[in-house]
């Protein structure tokens, strides 16, 4: 089942009833069932969430996303008992082996590099060398060919001269927005597959709480940088408004492909969660990442 995700921009109050999400505006009352919800996004200072409504979205395996003043994800919440053997696949997790982390990450990284290579084909409509590129990626990613990689993507990807930078000037405020949507949608699924997503493949931050999420979500960054390329090709707005970050939370659900099917995004990340957690237990050599475009 697609879940909704709820973006909260306005002063309101959030409380449950029934198994109910009841939000109160100006007054007005509307319910949605919580088993509906993937995800909700505080993006207002004056938005009251009642602690039962807290609590019982997150036993639904609903992330929770709080925006900092600058409308930026800043915080999640995730539920951290998804999992009926989640002892059991935390101990797996923690005790892979070093070679094993290290061909996660090569594959990962080949699926990044494979899918950039993809999309800056589609928009440039010019040949490229990130399959050559991809091809030289080492075990754990060693001689860093995702650097060299980036390198050339950004340099080519937009009509205008950018750096990509964390802080940087537009539109890296779009990039930002869209790739912590993502994080959290990553987050979600890993949780949910009974992951810790603090423990990472190749991120090893001691500051980093998201980590496995930071590692798997490198191959679906594309799908972010397409849909900012789109939003730029037909606005000049440069604000992150509230219809531009409608516009990249779709992100989640344009469709993505595996060998027979296809799904929703955020319904492609749970099925690469659940491959990783394979990949730990020893059922799976490769995670099963999607396809972005058909």
């Amino acid at each position: 089942m697609l879940k909704k995700t709820l973006f909260f921009t306005n002063k309101c109050s959030i409380t449950t009833s029934n198994e109910q999400l009841v939000i109160t505006s100006d007054s007005i009352k509307r319910t949605i069932p919580i088993e509906d919800i993937g995800y909700i996004i505080i993006d207002h200072n004056e938005v009251y969430i009642s602690m039962p409504a807290l609590n019982k979205l997150i036993n639904n395996n609903c992330a929770c996303i709080i925006c900092d003043d600058k409308h930026l994800p800043n915080g999640m919440l995730l539920n951290l008992n998804s999992h009926i053997i989640q002892q059991e696949i935390f101990k797996h997790q923690i005790n892979a082996s070093a070679p094993l982390k290290k061909k996660l990450w090569q594959q990962t990284i080949r699926e990044k590099i494979k899918n950039q290579g993809i999309l800056l084909e589609r928009i440039t409509d010019k040949k490229n060398v990130f399959e050559f590129l991809e091809s030289k990626v080492l075990s754990g990613d060693t001689t860093n060919m995702e650097a060299v990689a980036a390198k050339y993507y950004w340099k080519s990807f937009f009509e205008i001269d950018f750096k990509r930078e964390r802080f940087g000037n537009y539109p890296n405020n779009f990039l930002n927005y869209g790739y912590a949507v993502l994080r959290a949608s990553t987050a979600r699924a890993l949780s949910g597959s009974g992951l810790l997503n603090t423990l990472g493949i190749h991120h090893k931050s001691k500051y980093n709480a998201f980590a496995l999420a930071d590692d798997i979500m490198e191959p679906f960054r594309p799908t972010v940088d397409e849909a900012v390329h789109f939003i730029m090709q037909n606005s000049d707005e440069q604000e992150l408004t509230t219809e531009i970050k409608s516009k990249l939370l779709q992100v989640l659900t344009r469709t993505v492909y595996f060998k027979t099917e296809k799904s929703p995004l955020m319904v492609g990340l749970q099925k690469t969660a659940s491959s990783l957690q394979q990949c730990y237990t020893g059922e799976r050599k490769r995670i099963k990442y999607p396809e972005l475009w058909s």
